[in-house]
């Protein structure tokens, strides 16, 4: 569901500053594409690991909360607690490993992702499970940004968005195969070897990239005055507030899916892993009609027709009775209108600030965090209060102020014109 900075920082994949000339790996040795594509495979798998790390919880929240005695809405604090890790980390990430080459920033970030992964495996408390989760979700936002600036910058310039699109693809395998696979491992072998497998293909992945992977220069880090001056811009701030409202308002069930889908629509283990590997499915479909919808209606019109049908698909799970099938298209429904969002929102935030891209979408990427911190945060804390049903409700108040928002960004010069193409690639939850 969640797009990552990487994913939205343009195809500089820095922050800010343009890349400093030669900083590119291939553009140094154009006559040798195939030496980039084992290492845009490498950093491919990387973002499998950390895609699936980012959720793999969300299906296991029965296992977890039998094993550590544990309600079933605490899955949703685990995911926040991720979320809120990486929000808090990617902005400062750059800058604190600047003067690592950009290879070793993605073994860095890769490190951490397999030591939570091991931590949480090995987890003899909820506690300890916590802190393996910021643990992964540091490694997250240091690998994250890193493989974006990689993947653009070891190929030449005409080939970026095919590099980028190989990379990004493999977030989008953990949005419709890692998360159902996690939650099938869960119920089959455990939740912890469940753990143990993301762990393994991130010391993978940490392998790969360290045998295929060239080295990469640091770029320029961002700094405060990019992000102050960025911010003051008008419609920017209530733009990417709209994506926090948005990304909270989907989390308050997402967040704690497994267990909801089990009180609420009373499925059993096999039927949730059908119905999150269906959401996965469908948000790749929706993410590639979010761009194309973009180009030909324009960003806000298509921003607009997103919150309705999140708003229509979370009334449909209010409504809905117990079952297999209401069960299956609501979340369809919610995948493909929740995938819809991420292109017209970035080629928005483009046509805002061109000059400043990657400033803007790694602010609306923290904002996207942040939305999923606070969201899986309700959802883990209201579950057990309020019950499954009343969820969706608290959802859609969230839905309200990311409309409220997305109407005071229209007002301002927020707009994109109809046929200007972007080049998008989405995760899913």
């Amino acid at each position: 569901m969640h797009p990552h900075p990487a994913q939205q920082s343009g195809q500089s994949g820095q922050p800010g500053r343009p890349e400093r000339p030669g900083q590119s790996a291939q553009a140094r040795n154009p006559g040798r594409p195939d030496r980039a594509a084992p290492a845009l495979l490498a950093l491919s798998l990387g973002y499998f690991t950390l895609g699936t790390s980012s959720l793999a919880v969300v299906g296991l929240g029965s296992p977890i909360g039998r094993d550590l005695h544990t309600g079933p809405g605490s899955v949703g604090v685990l995911v926040s607690v991720f979320a809120l890790s990486f929000a808090l980390a990617a902005p400062f990430a750059p800058a604190l490993l600047g003067r690592l080459d950009r290879r070793a920033a993605l073994l860095v970030g890769l490190a951490l992702l397999t030591a939570g992964g091991v931590l949480g495996a090995l987890a003899p408390s909820y506690g300890v499970l916590a802190v393996s989760r910021v643990v992964a979700g540091l490694g997250g936002a240091v690998f994250g940004p890193a493989s974006s600036a990689v993947g653009s910058l070891i190929v030449p310039e005409e080939r970026r968005s095919r590099a980028l699109a190989t990379v990004f693809a493999g977030m989008t395998v953990a949005a419709v195969a890692g998360v159902p696979l996690s939650s099938y491992l869960g119920e089959a072998v455990g939740w912890r070897w469940a753990l143990a497998a993301v762990a393994g293909a991130s010391l993978l992945a940490l392998a790969l990239v360290a045998a295929l992977v060239p080295a990469v220069p640091a770029g320029e880090p961002p700094t405060a005055a990019a992000y102050r001056a960025v911010l003051a811009a008008p419609g920017a701030s209530a733009t990417v507030l709209t994506t926090l409202f948005c990304m909270a308002a989907q989390f308050t069930v997402y967040g704690v899916a497994g267990a909801y889908l089990a009180a609420r629509f009373g499925l059993g283990p096999g039927a949730v892993t059908g119905v999150l590997f269906a959401f996965g499915a469908v948000g790749v479909l929706g993410n590639a009609c979010g761009v194309r919808l973009s180009a030909r209606l324009g960003g806000a019109v298509t921003v607009t027709v997103t919150l309705a049908g999140l708003a229509a698909a979370f009334a449909g799970l209010l409504a809905s009775p117990r079952g297999p099938a209401g069960a299956l298209l609501l979340f369809a429904v919610w995948a493909f209108f929740g995938q819809l969002y991420q292109a017209p929102q970035q080629a928005r935030l483009i046509a805002l600030r061109p000059d400043q891209r990657g400033v803007l979408l790694a602010l609306n990427a923290s904002m996207l965090y942040v939305g999923i911190s606070l969201g899986s945060l309700l959802a883990g804390s209201l579950l057990s209060v309020l019950g499954a049903r009343a969820l969706p409700a608290v959802g859609l108040a969230a839905l309200a102020f990311a409309g409220l928002s997305h109407l005071a960004s229209v007002r301002g010069p927020v707009r994109r014109r109809p046929g200007a193409a972007v080049t998008v690639q989405s995760r899913t939850a």
